[in-house]
């Protein structure tokens, strides 16, 4: 028998054959697609519903900007800003950025509230619920009732170490101390029982509702919208994704929670390649609905935000922030308007830093022209528009009574200052999130300004 000849024998390229790897990034990007994310989605808020009948009476609250889409917005009550990033091990942090004041009210009116958040796979809860709220009942306990004997217990998951409840609970004093030094002009006066965190996922075991008024606390329940989804990957859950609602940005394509809930029967029904065209459709026709000057809220004596679109007021200098990118040359329309074309995502609050120079320039001659405040809008009227809020408090504005500073005023701006204008902010408007970048915009304009 003749030997075979190898040389005629023709092999497939390796480069030709997708790796194993290569099919496994394939397959879990498509079970991570838009139409499973709504879905999931879709599936968890009916559990925030069966949570909300076990608690009756008490509040929703959404911890943005994960919880909203896991509330219908009709039973939506409220909204809250606690970041996971300050509740990571070892970077436990209070935020004076985000002092979630508006919740004592409720809390105390209601004998507590549910928030609801979600944390994306392998995840049993989001650090936000899990520890950042936990050092915030702590503080606010002993910032409010300092004479409680309860104010000063620290109460973790079951899953933290005592080593973790010994770090933190070292830590209490200093960020009560960072809250105090910003020497707030208007804080809550209602709280009469400490506020304490329970935790509730879709593994708690609660069947019968809990009617108990709590004797000794307010409860804060922290409620974990998604089922935990423990190794494998998305394609052993048939679709499901815990967390689906995180990292909007990378998937959502600009759907937000209020046109999701509104349209959620037609986006499960369009396939999947249809769905981006379509959610562009849903959010154009959105926009095309909002009426100017909408959502006008009062931040300051002299300062309003909204989203845009911005109606001008003849009594007002009007600052438009638009997400089309424009020339400095181009942005004064009118002795009272200015519309600045900063873009959209973080490069917009990088195009703000330039730009304060000139939206303080301009706001400063419409007040020495007779004009009585400064109405600011930006898209979403909470990110933008409060950092601008915030360069002008600063930068025009003697005192919180809104006298302008005189000609020759050439104040010293220290980062004590700028937390203590930007609670007065936060406190006036809780719904205001300004994002990070957008604060170091501010930071860097008025720690640099006279440069």
């Amino acid at each position: 028998m003749p030997e075979p000849q190898y040389k005629d024998l023709i092999f497939p390229s390796q480069a030709a054959q997708p790796s194993l790897s290569s099919l496994l990034t394939s397959l879990r990007t498509r079970n991570l697609s838009i139409h499973n994310r709504l879905t999931s989605i879709r599936t968890d808020s009916s559990f925030i519903l069966h949570v909300a009948s076990l608690f009756p009476a008490r509040p929703l609250i959404a911890n943005e900007r994960c919880g909203s889409w896991y509330i219908q917005p009709e039973r939506k009550d409220g909204s809250a800003y606690f970041k996971s990033t300050d509740g990571h091990e070892r970077a436990w942090k209070f935020s004076t950025r985000r002092l979630n004041l508006h919740l004592v009210d409720t809390f105390e009116k209601h004998d507590g509230a549910i928030i609801v958040d979600s944390t994306r796979r392998g995840k049993r809860m989001p650090d936000a619920l899990s520890t950042t709220i936990p050092i915030w009942c702590t503080v606010i306990n002993l910032f409010l009732l300092p004479d409680h004997p309860l104010s000063g217990n620290l109460f973790l998951p079951p899953s933290h170490s005592l080593s973790t409840h010994a770090q933190i609970t070292a830590l209490i004093p200093e960020f009560l101390a960072s809250l105090k030094a910003l020497n707030l002009a208007t804080i809550p006066t209602t709280l009469t029982k400490p506020l304490r965190p329970y935790w509730v996922t879709q593994d708690s075991q609660i069947e019968v509702p809990q009617k108990t008024v709590y004797s000794d606390y307010r409860p804060v329940i922290c409620c974990t919208a998604s089922r935990r989804v423990v190794g494998g990957s998305e394609t052993d859950e048939g679709g499901y994704i815990q967390g689906a609602a995180d990292d909007t940005e990378n998937w959502a394509h600009g759907l937000t929670p209020d046109i999701f809930w509104s349209n959620v029967d037609d986006l499960l029904k369009t396939d999947e390649d249809d769905l981006p065209d379509f959610i562009h459709t849903l959010i154009a026709q959105d926009k095309s609905k909002r009426k100017a000057n909408t959502n006008l809220v009062r931040v300051t004596h002299r300062m309003c935000v909204c989203p845009l679109p911005l109606e001008p007021d003849a009594s007002a200098c009007c600052v438009c922030l638009t997400s089309e990118t424009s020339k400095p040359e181009n942005w004064v329309k009118s002795p009272r308007l200015i519309e600045v074309g900063l873009g959209s995502g973080k490069a917009a609050s990088r195009n703000l830093r330039l730009a304060l120079p000139h939206i303080c320039s301009f706001a400063s001659k419409s007040f020495d022209a007779g004009a009585e405040k400064v109405i600011i809008a930006c898209e979403s009227g909470r990110d933008l528009s409060i950092g601008t809020a915030l360069a002008l408090s600063c930068y025009l504005f003697a005192d919180d009574a809104g006298t302008v500073r005189s000609a020759g005023d050439e104040p010293t701006f220290t980062k004590t200052f700028v937390k203590r204008r930007l609670g007065t902010i936060m406190t006036a408007y809780p719904a205001g999130n300004p994002s990070r970048s957008t604060l170091q915009a501010v930071n860097s304009f008025l720690m640099d300004w006279r440069r």
